[in-house]
């Protein structure tokens, strides 16, 4: 395998974890119990689309060197010069297209990976009362998005739940209104990176 071929997949290999890990890292968070940690890599979702095709491409023009490259060498006595070994391989470059595909399909098979979260309950024994605000989500690319919101969320004083629907593009929260408030559940979601709108408290 030329040079060229290697960086070719390598880059292709870092392509695909990139248009994955903001779908990743929540699942990695989620599990470490850090929900928030993932915020910063929110930036990298909208993106997503084009990181994917960037990704096609590079292992698109891997498998073009890898197919048209020159035969074996041979050397003076005409045996062949063993310049491949496994890394340098057809087998080796299916390998690392095979863990690609995988990355960029994360989203579609994440959910399995999820334990049931549990809910910290940070509300008042003085509270009589909950009240629920429906948000309105931008920005989520995949269905572990909703995770990313609501390990952001669960934790927070003043918020007994968050369940956030990727089909719905919604967020539901109950909320102590003693210790928070909509608005301001709003502006936690916006930090966490992704815009919202307030439609029902």
């Amino acid at each position: 395998m030329s040079k060229s071929i290697q960086k070719s997949w390598i880059a292709g290999l870092l392509a695909a974890f990139t248009a994955s890990i903001c779908c990743i890292v929540p699942l990695l968070t989620v599990i470490g119990g850090a929900g928030s940690a993932s915020t910063y890599l929110s930036w990298v979702e909208p993106y997503r689309p084009y990181i994917i095709i960037l990704t096609a491409i590079l292992f698109a023009l891997s498998w073009h060197q890898m197919l048209t490259r020159k035969p074996v060498q041979k050397d003076d006595c005409g045996c062949d010069v063993q310049t491949n070994g496994f890394m340098k391989s057809k087998k080796f470059l299916l390998t690392v297209t095979i863990i690609s595909a995988l990355l960029i399909a994360f989203p579609y098979y994440s959910n399995f990976l999820y334990a049931a979260q549990k809910s910290t309950t940070n509300i008042s024994s003085k509270s009589k009362k909950l009240e629920t605000a429906e948000l309105s989500i931008q920005g989520m690319s995949c269905a572990a998005c909703t995770n990313h919101i609501d390990g952001g969320l669960n934790g927070i004083s003043g918020i007994a739940k968050s369940t956030t629907s990727f089909e719905n593009r919604t967020t539901l929260v109950s909320y102590d209104p003693d210790s928070i408030s909509a608005d301001s559940i709003s502006k936690k979601i916006r930090k966490i990176g992704y815009k919202n709108t307030v439609i029902k408290k």
